[in-house]
């Protein structure tokens, strides 16, 4: 099987609650989520291949609080692999207007998600993966939820436009999930459309494997 990471590469993953899954209280310090199972998908199909897992998300975590930690928790390790997913509290910030909301505009979080990605760049020369920012819901009502979904399109287009400057890898993962949800509830995938359950996690788990075998 052709894949594009190789044997004993170190793979860091950052970003907020999704990402964080509980890591920093569990044994392995990889959480629950797609970090695991993706570690666990390789182990299964790449047996020759041994890869070091780091997960550094952090619940809460906007594109400013990874500016914030970015030297000592991200660049320091020296990777050869990172994957970022980062958005979706700057959006719910957006939309709320909780305090600091203006510094999280769309415009800002560009800006600042390109300093992270020249940075890193510069510094390690290891290969990105951006995951995008992704709702599992399909409201369109006048709700908070069909305004989250409303609002998330110019993140979406922030890390698109990121990825093909910087030449990353890019995982679509919000279109991914609003195809699975024309065939399946959202419960589904998960309890609240921010936060994926087992199902979903496989789901980012399986989508991220698929694309580094293209």
């Amino acid at each position: 099987m052709a894949f594009a990471m190789k044997n004993g590469e170190k793979v860091l993953f950052t970003g907020d609650s999704i990402t964080d899954c509980g890591r920093r209280t569990e044994p392995s310090m990889l959480g629950s989520g797609y970090v695991k199972l993706f570690r666990e998908l390789a182990i299964a199909n790449l047996p020759g291949v041994s890869l070091e897992i780091i997960n550094k998300g952090i619940g809460g975590n906007t594109v400013v609080d990874l500016e914030n930690r970015w030297t000592d928790e991200m660049i320091c390790h020296k990777p050869d692999w990172m994957s970022i997913l980062i958005g979706i509290n700057d959006v719910h910030r957006v939309v709320k207007k909780t305090e600091g909301w203006e510094e999280l505009l769309p415009d800002k979080y560009y800006a600042r998600y390109g300093k992270l990605l020249k940075r890193t760049a510069e510094e390690t020369g290891c290969k990105i993966i951006l995951i995008e920012p992704f709702f599992i819901s399909r409201d369109k009502t006048d709700s908070y939820r069909g305004s989250i979904l409303k609002n998330i399109g110019p993140y979406r287009e922030a890390v698109s436009s990121l990825s093909k400057e910087y030449g990353t890898l890019l995982l679509k993962m919000h279109d991914i999930f609003q195809k699975h949800l024309g065939y399946r509830e959202m419960e589904t995938f998960c309890g609240e459309p921010v936060h994926p359950n087992h199902a979903g996690h496989m789901i980012i788990a399986q989508e991220l494997f698929n694309l580094l075998k293209k």
